[in-house]
């Protein structure tokens, strides 16, 4: 296919704009009787990419006409954006020329000048529809039904005949473009399912789960195998060829309310050498290649999580059973076993199927409590069998966070939320979550654990899924560049292939200033986003030359593979033979899950700021104190310190006519006042609306009256 693609486009762009009737074309490619169908499907395919377009009669390359093949990624009520099919460049698209593209479609890109940075471009052809599904709210207008889309576009649209389904007015619902227009608000709709009333969170992450194909239930058929599992437990056989370490003193460190425990530590010192186990659960064990349980994770991914719901790629039999490491139950356990000097370095490391007994189910803030030496008498006693073994890790953990900063690695400070949901299912508090030692510690631990498999996969040139963060593209260096200049903090031009370290030292410039949290997000805006790949690139934000996710199989699909694929050159198969059985897989597997893992993010993201909106309900009309985290062309975003954010619109900024440098602050030209990333503002919650997780904020009386 791929062949006969190329001779095709060869011949088009030869032809250029006068183009070729479709017989003359296959007379030119001697195309014989036999492989004329073959000859039509990859040409419908081309002409679905948007690579080649009819046009009276006649077929042509796109790129004759400078047309850029695209996808359209997402679809704001003022904007959208498509990313090229052939690399990863994304293209913003204002709202008048996207000619009425949805989420999915193949389109194809005229370029157009910009304002900013970022390339611009407009919508010339559709031509391939996606699925054209979205959420929204029903409402009622004189007597007439209509759905008002989250963030598709900012008309409500008309329903089809008999397109309600049964929803009712009020309900958050699942629906697709049934009719298209040219323009958004010619299309028509039609209600797919209904979830209830819109203005709670969880109807409304319902549907956010839905729309992007997430199922909370399993297949019967995988359930009844997890089961089984479960039920069966631990056979006699199962021990063989394991090392038993049941007797050593090993245990877990997770979060109070975590279920899947799938990681646990040891630690001992000898001599001149600390000698670190970090065992993680052999779900490869239980989950055989290919077997319906594995398809199922494959198609999933990765488990996803957001307020107090998980939903997971193994079932819960799994997750929670047989392959958690709960304390006082003997467990299957893949373990690597890791040699360090007394200055933290690792020095050797190897690979065992072992058998584990936890101790003790360790809680991050009780471990914390205990190293501040503020624990209560409880938390003594839980611990005490293990607490030794926890001095010692804080000593180690402590090296290896030096030895983090040593090589350069940038300390990124990111707020992340925990959402508390009352026993009526709302959410009644959102907090930062905190972070501290013990969190730090297992952290440091987890990453040698995957630093030592990534080098064994490599060192062995096996078939694996490796996670790689590669270096920031040379424009989004410029883009940190000028920032940092707007700063007053440029002391030297940072170049295309920037090393970690010379950001590392940004950040630590920056540490305790009032600059502090907008060169944090700048920074972290000039990154790559991190990814899968069978190739072993490195990662970049780590400072690590080898990388890849050995610690979490019970919840991400890359640990599973890279389980599978050590284990069985544990038992004996040969790298060739690995090759040869996984080689095409592994490529598969780290496509797969690079999106699946993007798809959790967003649905996370999402559904988490319906649970924040309606957070934040209650406490309409009231103050709040925050900071401007980031500003775009339509307004002013505000993180408050729980890190619910809202926005400021344009037209909410106190009176006067404003300039907006495209980076990071509007100034009034009338008073002079500049609304700066980092700033410090005092602001009123103004609306919200749970529907789409929107929060809205104005400026306080006495941010005006400055």
């Amino acid at each position: 296919m791929n062949e006969l693609a190329s001779r095709i486009m060869v011949v088009l762009q030869k032809q250029g704009k006068k183009g070729i009737h479709f017989k003359d074309l296959t007379k030119k490619l001697k195309i014989k009787s036999k492989h004329l169908k073959e000859f039509r499907l990859t040409l419908e395919e081309l002409i679905d990419r948007g690579e080649v377009i009819e046009k009276k009669s006649k077929l042509m390359a796109s790129s004759s006409f400078g047309f850029l093949p695209a996808q359209i990624t997402r679809v704001n009520k003022t904007f959208g954006f498509a990313k090229l099919l052939e690399e990863e460049t994304e293209y913003f698209i204002p709202g008048k020329f996207l000619l009425g593209a949805l989420p999915g479609d193949r389109v194809l890109l005229k370029r157009i000048p910009g304002r900013g940075d970022s390339p611009e471009g407009e919508v010339v052809k559709l031509t391939a529809k996606g699925d054209g599904e979205f959420t929204g709210k029903i409402v009622m207008e004189n007597g007439e039904y209509y759905v008002l889309p989250d963030s598709l576009i900012k008309e409500k649209l008309r329903l089809v005949k008999h397109g309600l389904n049964g929803a009712k007015e009020g309900e958050k619902v699942l629906a697709r473009v049934a009719y298209r227009g040219k323009r958004h608000s010619e299309h028509k709709a039609q209600v797919l399912s209904s979830y209830g009333d819109a203005d709670t969170a969880y109807s409304c992450a319902q549907a956010v789960l839905e729309l992007h194909g997430v199922s909370k239930e399993f297949p019967l058929a995988v359930l009844d195998k997890a089961e089984y599992l479960q039920k069966r437990g631990i056979k006699s056989g199962d021990y063989l060829m394991r090392e038993d370490l049941r007797n050593d003193i090993i245990f877990t460190i997770d979060g109070a309310d975590s279920m899947d425990l799938d990681d646990a530590v040891s630690l001992t010192k000898l001599g001149d050498s600390y000698q670190l186990g970090v065992h993680i659960a052999d779900v490869s064990h239980y989950v055989l290649y290919q077997s319906e349980i594995d398809q199922e994770a494959f198609f999933r991914g990765t488990s996803i999580y957001y307020a107090d719901q998980v939903i997971p790629m193994l079932p819960k039999a799994l997750s929670n059973g047989i392959c958690s490491l709960n304390p006082g139950e003997d467990r299957l356990a893949f373990s690597a076993l890791m040699t360090l000097d007394l200055e933290g370095n690792l020095i050797d490391f190897d690979f065992q199927k072992t058998v584990i007994r936890s101790r003790v189910k360790g809680v991050y803030d009780e471990v914390n409590a205990l190293f501040a030496g503020t624990a209560d008498q409880e938390i003594e006693g839980k611990y005490a069998q293990v607490k030794d073994s926890l001095m010692l890790m804080k000593e180690l953990a402590l090296l290896r966070m030096e030895k983090k900063k040593q090589r350069g690695a940038p300390e990124i400070v990111t707020h992340e939320s925990k959402i508390i949901v009352g026993k009526d299912g709302k959410a009644a508090d959102v907090k930062l979550r905190q972070s501290g030692l013990a969190e730090n510690l297992i952290e440091e631990f987890m990453l040698l654990a995957n630093e030592a498999a990534a080098m064994a996969g490599k060192l062995k040139s096996l078939p694996f899924v490796y996670r790689v963060h590669e270096p920031p593209a040379p424009e989004k260096v410029e883009r940190l560049n000028e920032t940092l200049r707007l700063l007053g903090l440029q002391t030297r031009e940072l170049k295309p292939n920037v090393k970690p370290k010379a950001l590392a030292e940004i950040l630590e410039k920056s540490k305790g200033t009032p600059i502090d949290s907008v060169v944090n997000i700048q920074v972290l805006r000039s990154m790559s986003k991190a990814k899968y790949s069978e190739n072993p690139l490195g990662h970049y934000g780590l400072a690590l030359e080898n990388y890849a996710h050995f610690t979490s199989p019970i919840r991400r699909y890359p640990d599973l593979m890279v389980h599978r694929v050590l284990s069985e050159l544990l038992f004996g198969k040969s790298p060739e033979e690995l090759q040869r059985r996984y080689g095409k897989y592994v490529v598969k597997a780290a496509t797969q899950s690079t999106q699946t893992e993007i798809d959790a993010m967003t649905i996370e993201r999402e559904c988490e700021d319906c649970y924040k909106a309606e957070y934040m309900k209650p406490h309409l009309g009231e103050t709040f104190d925050g900071v401007i985290s980031s500003v775009a062309r339509h307004g002013i975003y505000v993180e408050l310190p729980n890190t619910v954010e809202g926005l400021i619109r344009v037209e909410d900024l106190p009176d006067g006519e404003y300039f907006f440098d495209e980076v990071m602050t509007y100034t009034n030209l009338t008073t002079g006042k500049k609304f700066k990333i980092g700033d410090p503002i005092r602001v009123v919650c103004s609306a919200c609306d749970v529907n789409s997780g929107n929060i809205d904020f104005v400026p306080a009386k006495a941010e005006r009256e400055k």
